[in-house]
């Protein structure tokens, strides 16, 4: 049975135009991955066959096709990182990695690649991991179809599902992150694409990216998450058809935005998150066709945000529309629908004939002041907003939507 399954095996990977190869089963003459390595020559596929192989720190020095039968659990015993990348064109696919080691002083990981070009990670199942997959210093990789999960301990007993240092041209994809630290950490990552991964349930951060500029992130999920996404410090960011939904906490949020500069923010969807955009420090972004609905905030902004587009975006049934904690502004706000207007439209061209005031005076003392929250739904709520939409005191004066929408947009 040993030898039929064997030479299929070997058909198999003949008909994939493979030159060379290696198999590794329990019940072969190679039987473990160990071993199979130290066999293979450069840009050799090593193959292994169904069956659970107690084994860590495997290095990989040489251009090599990992690919795993379906079955292949490689078990690491909690004794550390298991899979080791240090050379170029290596490529892993379909295998479960399990049982990586816990570290305070170490970043074990279930693969750690470092100074490895043109790499891919396929189809991996990670599961008990610190760190999922560590990447550094590692540029033109694809990330792709993975399922990366932990045991979402307290922060500093966790790593990051996915975690890139100093690497560029980065294509992530497809994966699914949950109960990491972070699902996704990005640090000095250019020229990259985050595109189609679902991150829930992490106790930090569904993705979180400092310093990593001309970046792409499209069409992520992030759900559940103690916060949603935070970007620091980067520029030339494109985050569209994103999902933010239920990140709630007392300090949570859909999207932080700190010193961020040229980005554009279109056609995503902040749902149920206690804050659906925390903005501070950024300038020349452009907030475009988002849905923000059901929020306890939908946009919060603080110190130094200047030159900032926000038009086209659906405000519905938030608790506040908008906080600014500044007399000054020179962001525009044009063409938005809020579901707060009470205005009307003689002329029944779809846009409100009286301009709209977003930030209500309550929302400024709630700023100044969280407790007095508990007031939110009082009649003397009310009249105080009233009263500052008719002589604006303590919010900014110029700070107006001046053809509000009558209905949502279509996004």
């Amino acid at each position: 049975m040993k030898v039929i399954k064997v030479l299929s095996i070997l058909l198999l990977l003949i008909s994939s135009n493979v030159e060379a190869q290696v198999i590794v089963c329990q019940t072969c003459e190679v039987s473990s991955i160990a071993e199979g390595l130290e066999l293979t020559n450069e840009t050799d596929t090593l193959f292994i066959l169904k069956g659970e192989y107690l084994e860590h720190d495997l290095i990989i020095d040489k251009a090599l096709t990992i690919k795993g039968e379906d079955g292949v659990i490689i078990n690491g015993e909690k004794q550390g990182t298991i899979i080791k990348v240090r050379s170029d064109n290596v490529h892993l696919i379909d295998f479960t990695i399990m049982h990586v080691g816990v570290s305070h002083t170490n970043e074990f990981a279930a693969v750690h690649l470092l100074e490895s070009d043109h790499f891919s990670i396929e189809n991996l199942t990670i599961k008990d991991t610190f760190f999922g997959i560590l990447i550094e210093k590692s540029d033109h990789g694809m990330v792709t179809g993975n399922k990366v999960s932990g045991n979402k301990e307290l922060e500093f007993y966790s790593g990051n599902g996915i975690h890139a240092w100093h690497s560029n041209y980065l294509s992530i994809y497809n994966n699914q992150i949950k109960e990491m630290r972070d699902g996704i950490y990005l640090e000095f990552v250019d020229e990259s694409q985050i595109n189609n991964n679902i991150a829930t349930n992490n106790v930090r951060y569904g993705l979180h990216f400092m310093f990593s500029n001309n970046d792409d992130y499209s069409n992520n999920e992030f759900s559940e998450n103690g916060a949603g996404v935070a970007v620091m410090f980067s520029k030339f960011i494109i985050m569209t058809g994103n999902k933010f939904h239920d990140n709630w906490g007392s300090a949570s949020y859909g999207l932080l935005l700190k010193e961020i500069y040229d980005a554009e923010i279109t056609n995503n969807e902040f749902e149920r998150n206690t804050i659906a955009i925390s903005v501070e420090g950024t300038t020349r972004v452009n907030y475009l066709y988002n849905d923000f609905n059901s929020n306890g905030w939908a946009i919060r902004v603080s110190g130094g945000c200047y030159k900032n587009l926000y038009s086209f975006n659906n405000f519905s049934n938030n608790s506040f529309d908008l906080a600014f904690n500044s007399k000054l502004n020179d962001n525009v706000f044009d063409q938005n629908y809020w579901s707060a207007y009470n205005g009307y439209d003689l002329d029944k061209n779809g846009i409100g004939d009286v301009p709209y005031r977003p930030v209500r005076l309550f929302s400024y003392l709630v700023n100044k002041t969280p407790e007095t929250v508990v007031l939110l739904r009082s009649l003397f709520v009310d009249l105080l907003n009233f009263s500052e939409t008719v002589a604006p005191v303590f919010t900014p004066v110029e700070l107006l939507d001046n053809q509000p929408l009558m209905v949502a947009h279509a996004n």
